[in-house]
Order: C-alpha cells, then structure tokens, then sequence
C-alpha cells in the first residue's frame, strides 16, 4: 500500500477514536509534520470525510457528522461484533431484517480475508420462541422518533391505540403493559390489570332482550407523556414515561404509538423509582412496585422457602432466580418466588426430588392442593356407555 493512504487510514483512525485531536499530537502520532496533516485532512475532506478544523492557541481537527454516510473503518474487534449483531437483529422486533441481512453483506464484502473467515466461521441462527400469533413489528421511523424525543428530554405527544385481537393477561398498569408476561391462572392479578384469560365471561342478557345498539365515542386525546427510557422485553419495545395527565409512571408498547407532530417543550429529568431502568421494568412485568428486594425474589407476589434433597449445583442449574444454599452433599435450601402458591409449588415440583416446606403455610397447602389434583389425574376414566 502507498505510503500516503497508508497514513490516511491512520489518520482516518485516530480521528475516530476520540472527538477532538490537538494538531500537534497527531503530528505525532503519524511522525510527520504539522503541515503533512494539514494535506492529509485536505485529502479526507475531497473524500468525503467531515473532518472539522477546531480553533485555539494550538489548533486540532474534529470528525464531525455529514450529510452522507463516508466510509468507515473499523478494528478487528469491532468488525466481529458488528457481523455478529447483524445476524442476530431478526429477534429484535423492529422490522430491520432485510436492511440488517444487506448491511452484514456490505460489511463482509470488505473485510479482510482473515475476519471474513472468522465471520464465516460464526453463523448464527436466530431462532424466536414460538407463538400463538405473530409478534407485533415495530416501525423504525417510530423507533428513532421516540428515541429522539428521549434523547433531546422533549414531552412526547402520541396516540395510542387499542389491543387487537383477545384480550390477553396483563401485569402492571393497563395503559402500558398488555403485551407483558401473564399471571398463571388463578393467581390474584394486581389492580389495574386486565382480566386474566380463562376468567369467566360476563353474564348474558335475559332472552328476548333487545340487542344494544353501540355507540361510537369521540377517539380518545393523545397522550402526553415525558419519554425516559426505550427498552425491549421480550422481543417488543416499550417506551418507560412519566404519563403528565395521570401523574405517574407508565409503559407502553411501542407498536402501539403513533406519534405526533411537534413534540413538546423540554423536561428536566425524573428519578426513575427502582434506581434504575432495568429494576424499575422488572418490577413493573412482575405487578408489583417499582422496587425490588435484595435478594433477588421479594418482589414476587409469592415466596417459599423449602428444603430440596439434591446436591445445590444440581438446583443452580435449573434456577435463573432465587436463593440457593448447600446443606449437605444431598440437600440444599431453596428459596423461590412465583406469581401464586399452585405456580411456586409447581416449579418446585419439577426437581422430582423429596421436598421439606420450611414455609410459610399457604406453601404447604399448594402442595397438598396439587397432590389432590394430580391424583385425581391419575385415575383412570371409565369407559364412556356404549
């Protein structure tokens, strides 16, 4: 390679690595004279490069963002990670996977046959869990306007529209989280939320009454919100807001959200409750306050605590959450949490092992309520009467 773009792609480098670049220390960097740097950012502006000349008693150069997309260079480090995250970007929900699928062919056409082997050698298949129906795809340009209502802390203003399809069971507040993980049937479900499916259906008119004409509401007013947080949770986004017509909280499912057109005025920061975003929406998915306990499993509606016989690194195997402490070769205490009492004593069920309930009693009693259903199960049926 010529000596000349040879240090070009250094200098392209060195100004992507860090903002700002004093004229002299780059002069350094590439042991040449301040005036062979001057030729060369001459050079990467005819290419298309922004490079910005900053003033001051020494001078120095900035890469500052263009009106197109020059191209780029990155180490080998990084090119792995951005082949990587395109293959896996068809789980993200955000209907990027044909742009995502062309990018990581543009990307691999220009790598060096050393990463491109090493990409080549690293196929992902993202696989998504399957589903009663499809999960909803969120609109880009609805990503990256949300997003830059965040980033520039602007009051968002936004229609939200209705669930479509059944009704599913939600946690947390009604405005925002009806895609959320549901309550298994027959736990309580928390205030606010939808009525778990399976429950019972309200009563039907008495015979011979007329059928009710529907009537046909204004639609309801945009919301208003002061946008926090973008975060995804099972495969769907949601936007984290403090909703200024109801005074707290909420989340809402990005599909959902047509924004609106001016945002609003500018907002100083909230204190997200929980301490930080990720604690504050698993609280929220788990119907429960926005804070959580130290150990892991107080926030669930539900906690046991039992005594397992079988060795603790067996039972760490098979728990992403919760207590686990060693007894003895052969036993271990075992503390859970879970939505309802037949749920948590389910989930311990399954380490077909003997199980001790150290408590509470409401524990106990879900053991022996599933004791008598399961036995109940295990009855053969008569024979149906020819």
């Amino acid at each position: 390679m010529p000596k000349t773009s040879a240090r070009l792609l250094s200098l392209l480098s060195l100004l992507q690595a860090r903002r700002d670049w004093p004229g002299a220390l780059l002069a350094e960097r590439l042991d040449v004279s301040p005036r062979t740097v001057r030729r060369d950012v001459d050079r990467l502006r005819e290419l298309g490069y922004p490079v910005v000349a900053m003033k001051g008693p020494d001078g120095g150069y900035r890469l500052d963002a263009g009106t197109e997309l020059p191209p780029l260079l990155f180490d080998d480090e990084q090119a792995v990670a951005l082949a990587v995250a395109l293959q896996i970007a068809t789980t993200t929900g955000a209907g990027i996977e044909e742009a995502a699928a062309r990018a990581l062919n543009t990307v691999r056409q220009v790598l060096p046959a050393r990463l491109r082997h090493r990409v080549d050698t690293l196929r992902v298949t993202a696989v998504d869990r399957p589903a009663i129906r499809p999960e909803p795809q969120v609109d880009s340009d609805v990503l990256m306007a949300i997003g830059a209502a965040v980033h520039g802390r602007e009051v968002l203003r936004f229609d939200y529209s209705p669930v479509s399809g059944p009704v599913r069971a939600t946690v947390g507040t009604s405005e925002g989280c009806e895609g959320t993980p549901a309550a298994p049937p027959g736990s309580a479900a928390p205030p606010g939320s939808a009525a778990p499916s399976g429950a019972a259906a309200p009563p039907a008119p008495p015979r011979g009454t007329p059928p009710q004409t529907p009537r046909h509401s204004d639609p309801p007013p945009p919301r208003r919100v002061e946008p926090h947080h973008l975060v995804t949770w099972g495969r769907r986004w949601y936007l984290v807001a403090w909703d200024l017509d109801r005074d707290d909280w909420r989340t809402f499912r990005a599909d959902r959200i047509t924004p609106r057109t001016p945002t609003g005025p500018r907002f100083p920061p909230r204190e997200l409750p929980g301490g930080s975003v990720a604690a504050f929406i698993t609280a929220r998915f788990r119907g429960i306050g926005a804070t959580q306990g130290p150990d892991g499993v107080g926030g669930w509606p539900c906690r046991g605590e039992v005594i397992l016989s079988l060795p603790a690194a067996e039972v760490l195997r098979h728990t992403r959450e919760g207590i686990v402490e060693e007894l003895g070769p052969d036993r271990c205490r075992v503390v859970l949490g879970s939505w309802s009492w037949p749920g948590l004593a389910a989930a311990i069920g399954r380490f077909d092992a003997d199980i001790e309930v150290i408590g509470p009693p409401e524990l106990a009693s879900a053991f022996a309520h599933l004791a008598t259903r399961y036995a109940a199960a295990g009855q053969p049926r008569a024979a149906p009467n020819p």
